[in-house]
């Protein structure tokens, strides 16, 4: 296993924050848990190419089969919220890894930087508009510029920056829905809502003609769907970004601290996370799991808040959580063999969450198979266990005879302003 530590950055030669990165120079550890967050990621987001996007605060379906519930339930409690955080924790350990490259070289990346923030942004663009409106690359490409401005941070103080940009916010809305119970409590009343009959008359209305576009429409139809939903959007994603920002820096700290490259000098960090974080954030998300997993913002806004509010607080916790697990398997040669696989997938993440997004929607959509919600709970991820592997194993074929997946390809063309080689031989012999 290859792995490397960001001070020893000037080994890269003059040209290193010009070019992408080259096999050997990769952290393997990072790869295999991109290809795990894949998984998780489509766990999550298979049951949104059959259900509108306005159910996504909706939480767990209650009209499903006892046994599609309880699965519902257990991705709720387990993966719903985790994979994300997980992703953007990979994410700013990216961020990381270039900064701490261009530092020791003496370099001034800002420009390669945002070359490729703005590439990302484009696909992300493309993604939501021409594919599925649950992209989450433009959250990731704005979240990336707003990174800029913590670069000079001490590792240190970027953890503590994003525990903070996603903490406080939390714990501001469990007080803020325990402040609401105490009222209906002293009030004397069983149930309160926070969503007037005009607002739920709109959110009915917009949930209504996603069902529409994507359920029957042509692909037209649903881009034009997509496309109102993307700036019907704007004020969520940017409260959203606070939280992924979060994430960004925490995952800048874990890298930077150099946690990530060699885990056997933060042992004390890793139990921490394997015996604190994780069953503390277990213990959360099945609380808040039991509270409520469906969420009614109507009727019980109070109690809704609180069964969300903890769940998002437990999600750091129990990525994290994972994050040390994975971690620790890879230092064996049985969690080698096991999560080792998941490298590959990992290596072409961008390619696989987009062609994830194009199954989903061909499958789910009026203009693809049209199963628009006619596939139960239990189908649905089987399936993604099914598209997951073939994934592992075409990621495998693929990286054998190329260097990169073909949108890293032409997201590493944008960035360095070049085309890079494609072929190993040649990247290795240019």
């Amino acid at each position: 296993m290859t792995m490397e530590r960001p001070d020893v950055a000037p080994e890269l030669g003059d040209d290193a924050m010009l070019a992408p990165t080259r096999l050997d120079r990769r952290l393997h550890n990072l790869d295999v848990l991109r290809g795990f967050a894949l998984l998780g990621i489509l766990l999550m987001n298979v049951e949104f190419f059959g259900r509108p996007l306005a159910d996504l605060d909706a939480g767990v379906d209650p009209n499903q089969a006892p046994f599609d519930h309880a699965l519902s339930w257990l991705v709720y409690v387990f993966v719903q919220g985790k994979f994300w955080i997980l992703f953007s924790l990979l994410f700013g350990m990216g961020f990381a890894l270039m900064g701490e490259r261009a530092r020791a070289a003496g370099r001034n990346f800002t420009a390669v930087y945002l070359r490729r923030s703005l590439a990302l942004l484009a696909i992300g663009l493309a993604h939501a508009v021409l594919i599925w409106s649950g992209d989450i690359l433009i959250t990731y490409a704005i979240g990336a510029l707003l990174l800029l401005l913590f670069r000079d941070v001490t590792p240190r103080a970027q953890g503590a920056w994003g525990a903070a940009l996603f903490g406080v916010p939390a714990l501001l809305m469990i007080a803020l829905a325990m402040l609401l119970l105490a009222i209906n409590a002293v009030a004397g009343l069983d149930e309160g809502g926070l969503v007037d009959g005009a607002e739920l008359a709109r959110m009915q209305a917009a949930r209504a003609a996603e069902v529409a576009a994507y359920a029957e429409g042509s692909w037209w139809q649903a881009t034009r769907m997509r496309v109102d939903y993307l700036l019907g959007n704007i004020g969520e994603t940017l409260i959203f970004e606070v939280f992924a920002l979060g994430m960004f820096l925490v995952g800048a700290w874990l890298l930077r601290s150099g946690a990530i490259a060699q885990p056997q000098r933060h042992a004390a960090l890793y139990r921490w996370l394997r015996y604190g974080a994780l069953p503390v954030g277990l213990a959360m998300a099945v609380a808040s799991g039991s509270i409520t997993a469906t969420f009614d913002w109507v009727h019980d806004s109070a109690r809704s808040m609180f069964a969300a509010a903890l769940m998002l607080l437990a999600s750091p916790l129990l990525s994290l959580g994972y994050l040390a697990l994975v971690i620790g398997a890879l230092q064996t040669t049985r969690g080698q063999r096991v999560f080792g696989v998941l490298a590959p997938a990992g290596r072409m993440a961008l390619t696989n969450y987009l062609v994830q997004s194009l199954i989903g929607t061909w499958i789910f959509y009026g203009y693809g198979l049209g199963l628009w919600g006619q596939v139960p709970r239990r189908w649905q991820l089987l399936g993604v266990l099914v598209v997951f592997a073939l994934q592992v194993v075409f990621s495998r074929w693929w990286l054998e005879r190329f260097r990169q997946g073909p949108v890293e390809w032409l997201w590493r063309a944008c960035t360095y302003g070049r085309f890079p080689p494609m072929r190993p031989a040649a990247a290795h012999n240019p």
